[in-house]
């Protein structure tokens, strides 16, 4: 990896921060196995560090080239997948879901009804449920066992479909809301990766290989980790009852190393930092990345602005009691990305115009326009949120900018 980290326009002293940070915090303690950060301004990697072990039951250190399980920073590449359809003319975001999936003609909503049996009551819903919505989980469908329709651990409950098939039984189910009018982590990503199965005419990973990866040199990204990668393979770690570090998916046992049925567009890929320092450089550059363009700048605008009602903010418009990959409080969403209203807004530092989003196991990125900015952080530690990497990486290396 070239690292310049006067082209980066970073301070070196101060981005020694980062790494006595990540050691005496999280490795010495044992509170996180190993990790990796990158940053990526003015289009030149600034930095690129290992931290601690990749498999800490076989001593393996975290090495360059190490392959993470992406989980929900999959979503941003669906929806770049899905732009690339956009740029083409095959649908406007406004266009309703039932134009590709029947099952979604006449879609009804579970309300709230004290004299009902069960205090629900089943009535029809306002509108269909659109592309947009689905973006933006704003659809009325919903993601985990709160949702009382599917089983939290969406590898085992997809295993018997594909992604038509899947998409197509949510269309049975009544919606957790109004289409549009509160946001709700969800299944969206999943049904856009079906769309673009159905679009395309190809199946989602080949799509992804030939209108993503292959163009942008992403040559380790995958739904799977093939015979030949399985050493560079990092464990999965979760925590027990008293806050130690528990092995949760073994690298050379894990469901990865199968290639899967279903190819999960909200979760599914495995991936390495290098694959995605491209990714999130792609989209710090206005959609193009060593001359090939992935996108349209102005389409990169669409998909990174907020698209929640009025300008909504994640805070107001999130169902209680959900979740997501970022905290809500000053972030509007976009088509598969959190976008932030500023610092004052977010109360952490950073600018207006910045999106980002995580996976389960405490990955994280985000891109900062204003600033030339990229940011990826990996680890494997179940779940997500369990530490607060993102907004503490953020005052180590906005720190560090000249």
């Amino acid at each position: 990896m070239n690292v310049d980290v006067t082209a980066a326009g970073l301070d070196a002293d101060r981005l020694g921060n980062i790494g006595h940070h990540m050691r005496t915090r999280y490795i010495e303690p044992g509170k996180i196995a190993g990790a990796q950060v990158a940053i990526i301004r003015n289009g030149a990697v600034g930095y690129f560090e290992n931290f601690g072990q990749q498999d800490r039951e076989r001593s393996v250190p975290v090495a360059d080239d190490a392959i993470w399980r992406l989980y929900s920073m999959t979503k941003p590449i669906t929806g770049v997948a899905m732009m690339t359809l956009y740029e083409r003319g095959h649908f406007q975001l406004d266009d309703a879901i039932e134009r590709w999936i029947p099952e979604w003609r006449n879609m009804t909503v579970r309300v709230p009804d004290a004299a009902a049996e069960g205090g629900m009551r089943i009535v029809p819903a306002n509108r269909p449920p659109t592309i947009r919505d689905i973006l933006s989980h704003t659809s009325g469908i919903g993601y985990g066992e709160g949702n009382d329709d599917l089983v939290l651990g969406e590898r085992n409950w997809l295993a018997g479909h594909d992604l038509q098939t899947m998409a197509r039984r949510f269309g049975e189910w009544p919606l957790r809301f109004q289409p549009g009018t509160h946001w709700l982590y969800s299944h969206g990503m999943d049904v856009a990766a079906a769309l673009v199965e159905i679009i395309s005419g190809l199946p989602y990973d080949e799509y992804l290989r030939t209108a993503v990866f292959g163009p942008l040199g992403m040559v380790d990204t995958d739904f799977w980790v093939p015979d030949g990668k399985v050493d560079r393979f990092a464990a999965c770690y979760g925590r027990n009852g008293r806050k130690e570090l528990v092995l949760v998916d073994d690298p050379t046992t894990s469901t990865y190393l199968r290639k899967p049925k279903l190819f999960n567009g909200g979760g599914g890929l495995v991936g390495t930092t290098a694959d995605y320092m491209r990714f999130a450089s792609m989209l710090a550059n206005g959609g193009s990345l060593d001359g090939t363009r992935l996108l349209g700048r102005k389409t990169v605008e669409l998909m990174t602005c907020n698209h929640l009602p009025g300008d909504g903010d994640m805070a107001d418009f999130a169902l209680p009691m959900g979740y997501g990959e970022v905290g809500f409080a000053g972030a509007g969403f976009g088509l598969t990305v959190a976008v932030s209203k500023g610092p004052r807004a977010t109360g952490v530092v950073g600018s207006a115009g910045e999106f980002m989003w995580g996976g389960a196991a405490s990955t994280t990125f985000w891109v900062d326009p204003a600033e030339q900015l990229a940011v990826v952080f990996m680890t494997q530690l179940l779940p997500s949120g369990t530490f607060n990497f993102r907004s503490q990486l953020k005052a180590l290396i906005y720190a560090a900018l000249i």
